[in-house]
């Protein structure tokens, strides 16, 4: 690599041509993140933290009111959910009412902290595809594995848990990474 005599300024100090306006700062080699204008990037985040509110207040009412339908279930002594020989598809039924519901909350948690994140739109736009994703497929994979089962095994619907499992991890992973991130 060459070096620059003393005193010589670096080309990126310079305007970039003669009709170059000198009050306009220089090009950068800054990633489009940053050089584009602030709002926006606000734009973008009011987007997605409007998407997960909405997403996160839908998914706990939905789930909740799902919860409250096992529990009628349970109130009604309905023999094709409390029967012993039911125990799988209870059980299934319940995973699929608990987890919907954390992770409803856990999209309002995305959505409120969102402003903090040191993420770039495109890892952001990732995390939040991801934690949607996963709001709907593992709770969809314990719902529909309890509704038909086999001898005490859940329906091959549970196929979706855990691809769905480490997809939360991921976006996780994400998330928790851009706030020890030091930039």
């Amino acid at each position: 690599m060459a070096k620059r005599p003393p005193g010589a300024k670096s080309p990126a100090s310079e305007p970039a041509g003669p009709d170059a306006d000198p009050a306009e700062p220089p090009a950068t080699s800054e990633p489009p993140e940053r050089t584009r204008p602030a709002r926006a990037r606000d734009d973008e985040t009011d987007a997605l933290v409007r998407r997960h509110l909405a997403f996160g207040w839908w998914s706990i009412t939905v789930f909740t009111a799902l919860g409250l339908l096992l529990e009628a279930g349970h109130g009604l002594k309905l023999g094709w959910y409390l029967d012993v020989s039911n125990a799988t598809r209870r059980l299934s039924f319940t995973l699929g009412h608990a987890h919907g519901t954390l992770l409803g909350v856990l999209n309002l948690a995305y959505a409120f902290s969102l402003r903090h994140a040191k993420l770039s739109a495109v890892a952001a736009a990732r995390a939040s595809f991801a934690l949607r994703a996963v709001t709907v497929l593992l709770p969809l994979g314990f719902l529909l594995g309890g509704i038909v089962f086999y001898a005490g095994d859940p329906g091959f619907a549970i196929v979706l848990v855990p691809p769905s499992g480490a997809l939360l991890v991921i976006a996780l992973a994400m998330i928790a990474h851009s706030f020890s991130a030091r930039r």
